[in-house]
């Protein structure tokens, strides 16, 4: 393992910074060698920090459970993001289009998807499909169709099997729709929109999809094909029939760029010289919790997880604030910001990559509620 130096993430690496209190390896490393030890993922990069400064940065274990694999590098290693698409490319790109008009919250999707007309969909908007509230089924076999374009036809013929706007069901065909949607509206597809847009203002120079072969060496792997690790390629069926680039996965970055990210999120769209990606008021519209059904259920933002989470294990933990949101991804990704506190956890692994522990998500979620609980008493206690 080696850990990194401190830097501040928005003005560029420089000397190290002062250590912090509580913010390092005896509080943060027991949790999660913890997860490598009960064999939940063979490695994984953890990164806590505020808008401008990164508190703790660590990578662990390495590509695979064999001792001669490579060992996880915490700056250049890339992991398969998953799930953390949806809020990293799709929901900051839909920032962007709605901020500019081209694209509204509360119109039909059929406004940009014409051929989105099954029975039920005719009141269906943008904004129940960024809540999770459309009453769309969780996930469809796209992997099965012939290519991408029938893959959409049937995404295109889904109705709803619950009336939008009455519960929240997590779903990637919501936001496989929803990066229609941009490709519609920006008249471009969305790893070009978003890569112009959102990665390369920021400074995500380590953040794409379909990383060419050159990258694969630095990629954790996610699979095995005949007893050799694939790295490179999406994890998701779904996505890899769509082409590699889809609204709820496809994206490959670093951790030191997720970070980066929720650097810009916590600055409420400001880059550090000022300007604004997209104004403070839209961040703000885009991650205030605006579905929560109670009695259990989990609550979400525009394109982002709120808390309560609905699960048994939080994967936010117990301490993070009311106002918290964030993202999982199925590979083993998280991200969790507590604007409160001006602290957000970042947590990468590879647990998809052949999971030694028989429930190895719930030992996921258990040790990233512990992270999160570990990082907000820390930053409490100073």
């Amino acid at each position: 393992m080696v850990v990194a130096a401190l830097v501040l993430l928005q003005a560029g690496a420089g000397a190290p910074a002062p250590a912090h209190a509580g913010f390092d390896a005896a509080t943060f490393d027991p949790i999660v060698q913890s997860g490598i030890r009960a064999g939940a993922y063979p490695g994984a990069v953890l990164v806590v920090g505020r808008a401008d400064t990164i508190l703790f940065l660590n990578g662990y274990g390495r590509f695979t459970w064999s001792p001669r694999s490579a060992a996880v590098d915490p700056d250049s290693t890339l992991f398969d993001l998953a799930s953390l698409t949806k809020i990293v490319a799709t929901t900051s790109a839909l920032m962007v289009l709605v901020e500019r008009g081209a694209v509204r919250l509360d119109v039909p999707v059929r406004t940009y998807l014409p051929e989105f007309q099954a029975a039920g969909t005719e009141g269906l908007t943008v904004r129940h499909l960024l809540t999770h509230t459309s009453g769309l089924r969780a996930t469809l076999p796209l992997y099965r169709e012939a290519d991408a374009a029938a893959a959409l036809r049937r995404v295109f013929a889904e109705s709803p099997i619950y009336r939008p706007g009455t519960r929240v069901l997590y779903s990637d065909v919501n936001a496989i729709l929803l990066g229609e949607i941009v490709r519609r509206a920006a008249r471009e597809p969305l790893d070009r929109f978003a890569a112009r847009e959102i990665f390369a203002p920021l400074g995500l120079t380590h953040t794409l999809y379909r990383p060419p072969v050159a990258l694969r060496r630095r990629i954790a792997p996610t699979g095995e094909w005949h007893g050799h690790a694939v790295a490179g390629e999406v994890n998701d069926r779904n996505a890899a029939r769509l082409g590699g680039v889809a609204g709820h996965a496809g994206l490959f970055a670093s951790a030191p760029d997720v970070a980066r990210f929720a650097q810009w999120i916590l600055h409420e769209g400001a880059l550090p010289d000022g300007r604004h990606v997209v104004r403070s008021e839209t961040v703000r519209l885009f991650t205030t919790k605006a579905a929560d059904f109670g009695h259990g259920t989990e609550a979400r933002a525009l394109g982002w997880q709120a808390v309560p989470t609905g699960e048994t294990v939080s994967s936010a933990g117990t301490e993070f604030g009311p106002r918290s949101f964030g993202h999982t991804g199925w590979t083993g990704t998280s991200l969790w910001i507590d604007p409160d506190r001006g602290l957000f956890v970042v947590l990468l692994t590879n647990r998809a990559f052949a999971p030694r522990a028989r429930r190895s998500f719930t030992v996921l979620k258990e040790v990233r509620g512990r992270v999160a609980d570990a990082a907000a008493q820390a930053s409490d206690a100073r």
